[in-house]
């Protein structure tokens, strides 16, 4: 069919723009860890955390995968060993505690391009927003701007 005789769709004001993605929504994936970066981007990450407590959280903005098989380990240690998996929303983070989960947040790479060169950096553990870290969901700052770290919660 030619261009000009094609159909054509035209958005209206009943259509929402927005799109939500749910990350793992089956819970079959395994092995995974991103950071969303939180911009206004109309797509929204939708992402079941907090263990057994299967708290729902949203945030909009960017997903970047990164890599850190052993920071995966021990965020997972962290939260599903010592804590038992049971959920840490709106917790008091004792210094030692808080401590080790920065570290284990800094041990993750993040690459930043800025259309010219790559860089390697690390990610930091947000400390304004402690009291919304929980298994799987951890807020942190990157290269790129604030936003969350994600993996599979394991329930």
């Amino acid at each position: 069919m030619p261009l000009s005789t094609r159909p054509t769709i035209e958005k209206t004001a009943a259509v929402s723009s927005r799109r939500f993605v749910t990350l793992d929504q089956d819970g079959t994936a395994d092995g995974w860890l991103h950071v969303v970066v939180e911009a206004r981007t109309s797509v929204f990450y939708h992402q079941q955390y907090g263990g057994h407590m299967c708290r729902q959280g949203q945030v909009e903005g960017f997903l970047v995968p990164v890599f850190g098989p052993d920071a995966l380990d021990a965020l997972r240690q962290l939260f599903e060993g010592e804590f038992a998996g049971g959920g840490m929303w709106n917790r008091s983070w004792p210094d030692d505690e808080r401590e080790r989960l920065r570290g284990i947040i800094e041990s993750i790479p993040y690459w930043a391009f800025d259309g010219h060169t790559e860089q390697l950096h690390s990610l930091r553990l947000n400390e304004n927003r402690m009291r919304d870290a929980d298994k799987a969901w951890v807020p942190v700052i990157a290269p790129d701007g604030p936003g969350v770290l994600l993996w599979a919660n394991s329930d």
